[in-house]
């Protein structure tokens, strides 16, 4: 059972990462992988929210996990295609836009978690005093 659920989180996590990554890197000028970068901001932060409803309400259950961390953050996070993008970058012989990935990346990931443990905590404190 958790192998479909895996499959199945990480088609719907993949579809999105497409639909989110295609949108915003034809909103964006440039060759500087804004799609990607965007992803990874979005699922880090999720998985940030995550971790903390985990932390706060105790572990997910094996079938929560399998489908919503494995499956669907697994499918929707991008760091395969950061790596890829960073080695294009590199490779075209553009050492400065391939640094700078590697650096919002790591930077704007981290960032994005930590936003969302302090969001899903003023959130809880929100409903917790009325």
């Amino acid at each position: 059972m958790a192998i479909l659920l895996v499959g199945a989180g990480g088609m719907i996590g993949a579809m999105l990462r497409f639909l989110v990554g295609t949108w915003v890197q034809n909103a964006a000028d440039g060759g500087f992988p804004y799609g990607t970068l965007t992803v990874n901001a979005v699922g880090c932060f999720t998985i940030g929210l995550v971790a903390w409803l985990a932390e706060a309400r105790g572990p997910l259950s094996g079938s929560t996990q399998a489908f919503l961390v494995v499956g669907l953050l697994g499918g929707f996070t991008t760091f395969s295609a950061f790596g890829i993008d960073t080695v294009r970058l590199l490779r075209d012989g553009d050492l400065l836009a391939g640094s700078l990935n590697v650096v919002l990346q790591v930077a704007v990931g981290l960032s994005a978690v930590v936003i969302g443990l302090n969001v899903a905590n003023w959130v809880q404190g929100r409903l917790t005093t009325g």
